[in-house]
């Protein structure tokens, strides 16, 4: 069959690289724990998945008419999505910089890398430890240092009462606890 009616992408360029989660000028913050998740990442994509999918490519590429062959196509475009993860990756740890919270030397004061309990207008106790973006995992209680509710609590002490800009308007928060914890998976 023609080339010309193959659907097969060679515009592998053209693919966009991941969202830009840092703000132009800033600094990209990160704890030991954090940047130890991103190598983690980095080796397992670079030395176990992408050598698997290679294989994949190269034994079905062997195969014959690639245009209808499954294992082809698909493990092509894992390729792409592996190495544009990797560039990503590679970028994000070239200018991070590590900071390990158990330096800190004023732990009455919030800062980066400070697990923060707050109290909400309507008395709700909430956690929250300041990490950095690439980390920030809203599950665990981690929010990007960045994000609305770090930047209202920076630099406060515990007792202090500090404003936040929600979507319904400002919220006024109450620091009830300040810590600041061995780095936690």
């Amino acid at each position: 069959m023609n080339k010309a009616f193959v659907k097969e992408t060679e515009t592998e360029d053209e693919l966009p690289e991941e969202a830009e989660s840092l703000p132009r000028g800033m600094k990209n913050y990160i704890t030991p724990a954090g940047f130890a998740r991103l190598e983690a990442e980095f080796k397992q994509l670079n030395n176990v998945e992408r050598p698997k999918i290679v294989e994949i490519v190269s034994w079905a590429a062997g195969n014959g008419d690639r245009s209808e062959n499954g294992d082809y196509i698909y493990g092509k475009k894992r390729l792409r999505e592996i190495d544009r993860r990797l560039r990503f990756l590679m970028k994000r740890m070239e200018i991070a910089e590590v900071v390990d919270q158990r330096l800190q030397k004023k732990r009455d004061q919030v800062f980066f890398g400070a697990t923060v309990t707050y109290e909400d207008g309507e008395g709700r106790e909430r956690t929250v430890r300041i990490v950095g973006v690439d980390e920030a995992r809203s599950e665990k209680g981690e929010v990007s240092w960045v994000s609305p509710i770090a930047r209202a609590l920076h630099k406060a002490y515990e007792g202090d009462a500090v404003k936040l800009r929600t979507p319904n308007g400002i919220e006024e928060i109450e620091v009830v606890e300040i810590a600041y914890l061995d780095d936690a998976e």
